[in-house]
């Protein structure tokens, strides 16, 4: 490896904006993020559609006709 083009590798105590908080390891000094995985909707299974003017439910008939 050459000397002097890697980064400082730094112990990081990352900080969502829910309250949960982890450490890791990262170049850059401290981190605050918007959403973690003790949040993220994914994760915890509340994940919800966003349905715009019925698009979802159009989708849903145009499907349901090409099966029938």
């Amino acid at each position: 490896m050459k000397k002097g083009i890697h980064p400082t590798s730094h112990k990081v105590l990352i900080q969502c904006v829910c309250g949960n908080s982890f450490e890791t390891t990262s170049a850059k000094e401290s981190l605050r993020v918007d959403i973690c995985s003790n949040c993220h909707p994914f994760c915890t299974g509340t994940q919800k559609f966003i349905d715009e003017a019925g698009r979802i439910e159009k989708f849903q008939q145009r499907y349901a006709k090409k099966t029938k």
